[in-house]
């Protein structure tokens, strides 16, 4: 049986490299499976991020800058990435839940979503979302 986490996977970006540096572009529907509703990045970390799951939305995760480690967890099973290279992200589909951790200093994460913000639409806590994950 698949699950979410089956999904998960890393997403090479186009990226263009020469004397001046790296430049890389992202696409909505092009790089990036879905059509970007929202884009949001976390700086000045302090502590860990995330410990959430999403009913509906898609993510794609990345270090802009630094490194930082991304544990998701599909009810039965986990791993871990370590996102270090902003030439790549982690895509995440919906019903994931992540949590990210070690932080480096200096690190920016910046976050590709498919749909808008909205509150009800997030699962907050691993016992919230084992309850999602049994409910018919």
């Amino acid at each position: 049986m698949t699950t979410p986490l089956d999904q998960v996977r890393w997403i090479d970006l186009p990226s263009t490299k020469d004397t001046r540096g790296v430049l890389t572009a992202v696409e909505s529907g092009r790089d990036v499976p879905f059509e970007i509703r929202r884009v949001f990045y976390m700086h000045g970390i302090s502590a860990p991020r995330g410990g959430h799951a999403h009913r509906d939305t898609e993510q794609i995760l990345m270090a802009v800058a630094g490194s930082f480690r991304a544990e998701v967890f599909d009810g039965t099973r986990s791993e871990v990435h370590v996102l270090d290279d902003a030439t790549r992200g982690l895509y995440l589909p919906a019903m994931v839940l992540v949590e990210m951790t070690d932080f480096s200093p200096g690190a920016v994460g910046l976050v590709l979503a498919s749909t808008h913000y909205d509150k009800r639409r997030s699962i907050r806590s691993r016992e919230e979302f084992l309850a999602a994950l049994e409910a018919p």
